[in-house]
């Protein structure tokens, strides 16, 4: 949530200030730091649950090709750090190994009680590309999603690529925005029109569905593509009618809370077992690392 210091600190952006105070509005009202109403993704039925960072219901049905029924589903979140906080707090999924390119889990992992079999760090230092915003490519996701996937065949596997989050990975993007940062300063300093920064998000987002439609072909079992939450384009937020780019904490509007829900039935189940974590999750995971990843990608933390 944000406190009442924070929104004072973006005084000097309207619209970032009016953002905050939605948060905290919407925060205060719901009674969670999350979106309570939204759905529980433990309590779904799949083996494999592929997360798109930032992935808007709307776009994803018009950009999807591969096989499967597209449906979507309420988050509890507008950010990853509500999303993990509404899926994992007190959560101990010894069924499931979670392989993400996003640092929240580890960052609040402790603070929330949450626990899995294993996690995969794929948003380290040497995973990620310094060149393209310090971000982990959707082809490293896919990579290490396949083999984790082989070493743990019992058990639920999540995969949490970044994209179609910023920063935007095709040259028509690395050409308009900076590779790292806040979204809405991203915005200004490029002076983006509306239209350039849609087409910056489709490109990262066809970007990441190629690597999905690679992945799904060697997972088994019942296979679900969600997202974490949404992203605004301008469109005004709740209760105080600002327009902002990115997916602000708290501001619970369509196009942040629905996502897709993009399923992909083989027919064949896995055969699922819970079993004790396999080791302490954050072996050579850095907290000043994991924060500074986050801040890199244009995270309050």
């Amino acid at each position: 949530m944000y406190s009442l210091g924070e929104v004072w600190t973006g005084i000097k952006n309207p619209e970032l200030a009016f953002s905050r105070l939605n948060g905290i509005i919407n925060h205060l009202r719901v009674g969670e730091g999350y979106y309570p109403d939204g759905v529980d993704i433990f309590e779904e039925d799949w083996d494999n649950l592929v997360i798109l960072d930032a992935c808007r219901y709307d776009f994803f049905e018009e950009q999807v090709y591969f096989e499967g029924t597209t449906g979507k589903r309420i988050s509890r979140g507008t950010t990853t750090r509500e999303f993990i906080r509404g899926n994992f707090t007190d959560r101990k999924a010894h069924d499931t190994v979670y392989v993400s390119a996003n640092p929240w889990f580890l960052r609040l992992r402790e603070e929330i009680g949450a626990e899995v079999h294993d996690y995969v760090n794929l948003h380290s230092d040497e995973q990620r590309d310094a060149a393209n915003g310090l971000t982990t490519r959707p082809e490293t996701v896919t990579e290490r999603a396949l083999r984790t996937n082989e070493e743990y065949p019992n058990k639920r596997l999540i995969v949490h690529y970044l994209q179609p989050h910023q920063p935007y990975l095709t040259e028509f993007g690395r050409e308009r925005f900076d590779p790292h940062g806040d979204t809405m300063l991203s915005i200004k300093r490029n002076n983006a029109t509306r239209d350039v920064v849609i087409r910056a998000y489709r490109e990262n987002l066809d970007l990441v569905l190629g690597e999905v439609d690679s992945l799904i072909e060697s997972l088994t079992g019942t296979t679900v593509v969600a997202a974490d939450h949404g992203e605004l384009f301008g469109e005004r937020e709740r209760p105080i009618p600002v327009r902002l780019y990115g997916h602000p904490g708290g501001v619970y509007v369509p196009e942040l809370l629905e996502v897709p829900w993009h399923v992909i039935d083989t027919g064949e189940r896995k055969e699922v077992v819970s079993e004790e974590p396999v080791r302490a999750i954050d072996e050579g995971a850095d907290s000043q690392a994991v924060k500074r990843q986050l801040e890199d990608l244009g995270y309050r933390t």
